[in-house]
């Protein structure tokens, strides 16, 4: 079966999975936090899970997901555009029967999937509070994907903790600097953070991305607090972690 790609689109390589993804720079392309939330991820390996992957954009981290488990996985996107590219992308990849893509809100997410009944779920949320500027963006998908238009943080916590049966947990990719926020609205909805790791663009830089493991109903002592990831060394290049997260073992 032949994918038909639109005007400004291209296949790219996910190289550490040996999958190809569809991208286009107007639209949509994932980035670095997609790759690092699909590694950081903890999924079990057989196929009697349920996954859940909110704010699934192009399909990036939902795609990841599959390669290292057997369970399906349903992915759920606001933007119809970003829907089509994700369902031509797991077309591609021939993951029909295993990955799942919904056109949906995810504060209506309980009419596509029940309540209590997720046992792993992944979030890649728009990061930034709604200012003028963010309502100005030209271009809506980005806007969307970036800013708190169509999800809020308290929102996300409270259908994610909806969602997930008791033990069940959840991974986020978010920004540093609202972190205290984010500790308070996970727990305002007995969401215990158990795993938590910054991101450094450099070693000599502030931390520009967090991970963040949480776990429905989960004990409030036992927070870990990992060793720091710092992505490029002073020549530029990848540290060893992060080139084996987008590359793969070569």
């Amino acid at each position: 079966m032949e994918i038909q790609l639109k005007n400004d689109e291209r296949i790219d390589q996910l190289m550490q999975y040996d999958l190809e993804i569809i991208q286009s720079p107007s639209v949509f392309s994932f980035s670095l936090d997609a790759v690092l939330l699909g590694d950081f991820a903890k999924v079990p390996k057989h196929n009697r899970a349920k996954i859940v992957d909110l704010c699934s954009g192009n399909g990036a981290v939902a795609l990841m997901l599959s390669q290292k488990t057997k369970s399906k996985i349903i992915a759920l996107e606001l933007q119809d555009r970003l829907v089509d590219m994700a369902q031509r992308s797991i077309q591609l990849n021939h993951l029909e029967s295993q990955v799942e893509m919904i056109h949906g809100d995810v504060n209506e997410a309980t009419t596509h999937i029940k309540k209590d009944s997720v046992d792993v779920l992944t979030c890649n949320p728009p990061y930034f509070i709604v200012s003028d500027a963010s309502r100005k963006n030209p271009n809506e998908h980005l806007a969307i994907a970036r800013h708190e238009l169509h999800l809020t943080l308290r929102e996300l916590m409270t259908v994610s903790a909806g969602l997930l049966k008791t033990k069940g947990k959840a991974y986020f990719v978010h920004r540093p600097e609202r972190f205290l926020e984010i500790m308070d609205e996970m727990r305002a909805v007995d969401l215990a953070p158990k795993r938590i790791r910054f991101v450094y663009p450099k070693p000599d830089k502030e931390a520009n991305m967090i991970l963040i493991e949480g776990i429905k109903q989960g004990k409030e002592t036992g927070l870990k607090i990992l060793p720091p990831l710092y992505v490029f060394d002073d020549n530029g290049e990848y540290f060893p972690e992060v080139r084996r997260m987008i590359y793969g073992n070569e």
